[in-house]
């Protein structure tokens, strides 16, 4: 073999080596890499008890029970719902309607253990001082306001 095949085959060889180290890592955490499950996904991929998951969804309307520091709600999808159980100090964003991610144990098919929850504001949400920013640039749009952006002062 000429020197210049034996370079070829090295290359080869280490980059089918690399090839399959990218297909093993990515077969190991393909249930990993999604930022959060919703109700339906774990109903559909049977998520068996005891596995750690991000559940994330809608606080549905009227399920919310808090005594203490203890609270119960429902994630819902529209499709599916799962019972969460919380103990701790929720967020100020926290409250029916709006979205959360929960992160826990799955206790069985439809109840759900969280020891973190996090609330999610909408995508029209925007901070008073960067409405404040794009009014003084010339950028700013009278539907923001009505979307439930920041409100626009009047000086």
């Amino acid at each position: 073999m000429t020197r210049k095949q034996r370079r070829l085959v090295l290359i080869g060889t280490g980059l089918g080596v690399l090839a399959l180290a990218a297909v093993l890592v990515l077969t190991a955490l393909k249930d990993s890499i999604v930022f959060f499950n919703s109700p339906t996904d774990v109903v559909e991929k049977q998520v068996k008890p005891g596995t750690r998951i991000r559940l994330g969804g809608l606080v549905q309307p009227g399920t919310l029970d808090r005594r203490d520091l203890n609270a119960q709600f429902d994630v819902t999808d529209g499709r599916n719902v799962i019972r969460v159980s919380y103990t701790g100090i929720l967020p100020d964003l926290f409250r029916e309607g709006q979205g959360v991610i929960a992160e826990g144990t799955l206790t069985d098919a439809k109840a759900f253990r969280a020891e973190t929850v996090l609330a999610k504001h909408d995508e029209t949400y925007m901070p008073k001082e960067v409405a404040d920013a794009l009014k003084k640039q010339g950028h700013w749009k009278d539907d923001y306001d009505k979307k439930g952006g920041a409100p626009v002062q009047q000086k």
